[in-house]
């Protein structure tokens, strides 16, 4: 059984940090490329940023650009998600994803796989 489980979600200032940690098991992680998205409270999801299965690709949205950083760890099967300077719009349930296929341009339906998210609150 695949399982891809976010951890690292909470409550912050304004201004303070956070790092998301995306474990996966039941499949072969160095074949797949990584993605974490995130939905708000009445908006739709979004891709914040993806990784390619080699890391030779990242991807970040223009929105987070500067302030959150991906990275992966094949040998532990965790991509992480460093996320600094944050501010209330960043407030949501991220989501972390998996899928055979690298692109930049990732619908969340088309993910092989999906974690169960991780709530992030952002407020004084």
């Amino acid at each position: 059984e695949v399982q891809l489980v976010e951890s690292g979600g909470g409550l912050v200032q304004p201004g303070g940090s956070l790092r998301l940690s995306c474990v996966a098991s039941g499949l072969v992680f160095e074949d797949y490329a990584i993605g974490w998205f995130r939905q708000a409270p009445g908006k739709e999801r979004e891709e914040v940023s993806c990784v390619s299965s080699s890391q030779g690709s990242i991807y970040t949205a223009n929105s987070v650009k500067g302030r959150f950083t991906l990275s992966r760890d094949n040998a532990k099967n965790t991509v992480y998600l460093r996320m600094n300077s944050l501010k209330p719009e960043d407030t949501a349930v991220y989501y972390c994803a998996a899928r055979r296929t690298y692109s930049s341009s990732w619908p969340y339906e088309e993910s092989d796989y999906w974690g169960q998210g991780t709530q992030v609150t952002v407020s004084s």
